[in-house]
């Protein structure tokens, strides 16, 4: 059965801290902004114009135009900028009762850079998957997987929101709590990413002295 590939896939999640909670924090904001996604859709085909839906589109293209500028940057400043992005986000929800067509324009801005952002960050990921002792087809069918619920579970999530209720400040409520949630977990994975990159430059630091030490000698 097909369906046995799931079982290792969740046993090294389990097994490893910093993949649990990057693919909690991968599902989070994937359901936040699928959730949030069909609505802000509606809001620009009612308010936008096609020229500026035109250019949200263009800029989100510009991933793998971009993706050389930031070759050399350290993942936690990734997940620091993502974590800036993210506070913005909640705090955009207040502009819809003042004005929709500003929160159309915030929110839309706010999910192109996140996409460019997302991009960016799967990249450098790469490479600390590979200290997980983690095979990249597995950590890439985790990601997948965990994106893919993620939408599944935000379209019908969104789905029952528009069928029970025509207020969309009672979802937004409800996102701005997973919201901080989700920051608190990326908070969390850029303390890791951190750690780990500073940890691996004292290494790196102390290897250096040592063979210097050695020829000294």
């Amino acid at each position: 059965m097909a369906f046995r590939n799931y079982a290792p896939i969740f046993k090294e999640i389990r097994s490893s801290s910093f993949l649990k909670v990057q693919s909690l924090t991968l599902f989070l904001t994937t359901y936040i902004d699928w959730t949030l996604i069909p609505f802000v859709t509606k809001l620009e085909g009612t308010y936008l114009p096609v020229f500026m839906i035109s250019f949200y589109m263009l800029v989100g293209a510009l991933d793998g135009f971009i993706q050389p500028l930031f070759k050399n940057i350290k993942i936690y400043k990734i997940y620091m900028f993502a974590i800036i992005l993210d506070v913005i986000q909640i705090f955009s929800y207040l502009v819809f009762s003042s004005s929709i067509l500003t929160f159309t324009y915030v929110i839309l801005t706010i999910f192109t850079i996140q996409g460019i952002t997302f991009e960016v960050s799967r990249i450098h990921t790469v490479d600390f998957m590979q200290e997980e002792k983690v095979h990249l087809k597995d950590y890439l069918m985790i990601r997948s997987f965990m994106i893919s619920a993620a939408i599944v579970l935000g379209s019908a999530s969104a789905m029952l929101f528009d069928y029970f209720s025509s207020d969309l400040k009672i979802l937004l409520c409800y996102l701005t709590i997973l919201g901080v949630l989700g920051i608190l977990l990326q908070i969390k994975l850029y303390n890791k990413f951190k750690k780990r990159i500073y940890g691996a430059t004292i290494k790196i630091k102390k290897d250096k002295k040592e063979l210097f030490e050695k020829f000294r000698l």
